[in-house]
C-alpha cells in the first residue's frame, strides 16, 4: 500500500495557540509525522490529531481536504 499523506493541507499558518488554522497540527507534531515509516504509526497519528481537531474546534474543513489529498495520491482515506 502506498505511503499516508501528510494530514497537512498547505495552509501552515500557527495562528490558534501554535495550531496550524488548516489541519491543527503544531509545528513539532508536522515534524513527527515525517519521521513516521511504519503506516500503523501513522494511522495512529491521524486518530489522534481527529481528536485534537474536535477538541479544539473549528477544523470541518480538514477532513473533505484531506480525503481529497489521499484520493489523489491513491491511498484509502483513513478517517
Amino acid at each position: 500500500m502506498n505511503k499516508l499523506p501528510s494530514p497537512c493541507i498547505g495552509v501552515c499558518k500557527f495562528k490558534r495557540e501554535g495550531h496550524c488554522i488548516g489541519c491543527s497540527m503544531t509545528q513539532d507534531q508536522k515534524s513527527l509525522f515525517k519521521k513516521l515509516k511504519r503506516e500503523k504509526h501513522q494511522r495512529a497519528f491521524i486518530d489522534m490529531l481527529v481528536h485534537q481537531q474536535g477538541d479544539l474546534g473549528k477544523y470541518s474543513h480538514w477532513r473533505k481536504a484531506y480525503a481529497r489529498r489521499c484520493a489523489k495520491k491513491g491511498v484509502g482515506c483513513p478517517i
